[in-house]
C-alpha cells in the first residue's frame, strides 16, 4: 500500500482490507448469535454515505432476514466535526414497534449516533442497537451504549472503506490515516 493524496492532504496506509474484513466477520458472528431464531425481522439503518461499504459487507454475512433503510446525517466539514448533527435524508421505512440496528462507519464523540438513536426511538422503534465499524474511544463522550464495535482506533483523521475527505477516498478498499 502506498500513500494517497486527496485534495490537499496526503494519507498513509493504516488498516489493510484483510484486517477490516476479518473484523467484520467477527462482528457479524456476534450479531448472528444475538438474532438467531428471531421471529421478527430487524431493520438495518445504514448511515450514508460513509457506512455504505461497511453495511454491505456486514449484510452479506448476516444469517437472519433483515430489511435495509438508509439515512443521511452530517456533522463533518472537511476534517473537523461541526458539533451540529443535520438530517439531510430521512428514514423511509416504518419502524414503529420494530427492532433496529444502526450501522455506522465511525463513532467519535457520539453526537451523530445519539441524535439518530433518539430520532429512531421517537419514531417508535422497540429497540435500537448500535453497530459501528470503527470507534475512537479517546473522544467518545456520550452516554450511549455501543452494542457492536468492530475496531477501536486513535483520534486521527482517516479515509477509505467508505470514509471520505471532502467526498474523496470512499472507494479505497483499505483505510488510510492523515500523514502529518
Amino acid at each position: 500500500m502506498e500513500t494517497v493524496t486527496l485534495h490537499d492532504k496526503t494519507f498513509r496506509p493504516f488498516i489493510p482490507n484483510e484486517r477490516i474484513e476479518a473484523a467484520i466477520d467477527k462482528l457479524a458472528a456476534r450479531i448472528n448469535l444475538d438474532y438467531e431464531g428471531s421471529e421478527d425481522i430487524p431493520v438495518l439503518i445504514c448511515t450514508l454515505n460513509g457506512a455504505i461499504m461497511f453495511t454491505a459487507e456486514l449484510m452479506k454475512r448476516l444469517s437472519f432476514q433483515c430489511e435495509l433503510s438508509c439515512v443521511k446525517l452530517s456533522s463533518y466539514q472537511g476534517t473537523r466535526s461541526t458539533g451540529t448533527v443535520l438530517t439531510t435524508l430521512g428514514l423511509t421505512n416504518d419502524i414503529k414497534g420494530r427492532r433496529v440496528i444502526i450501522c455506522e462507519d465511525i463513532v467519535d464523540t457520539g453526537a451523530t449516533i445519539l441524535a439518530l438513536q433518539e430520532m429512531l426511538l421517537d419514531k417508535g422503534a422497540s429497540e435500537v442497537r448500535i453497530c459501528t465499524m470503527l470507534l475512537k474511544p479517546d473522544v467518545f463522550d456520550k452516554d450511549v451504549k455501543l452494542d457492536y464495535v468492530a475496531m477501536e482506533i486513535p483520534n486521527s483523521f482517516i479515509v477509505g472503506f467508505g470514509l471520505d475527505y471532502n467526498e474523496l477516498g470512499r472507494n479505497l478498499k483499505d483505510i488510510y490515516i492523515l500523514d502529518k
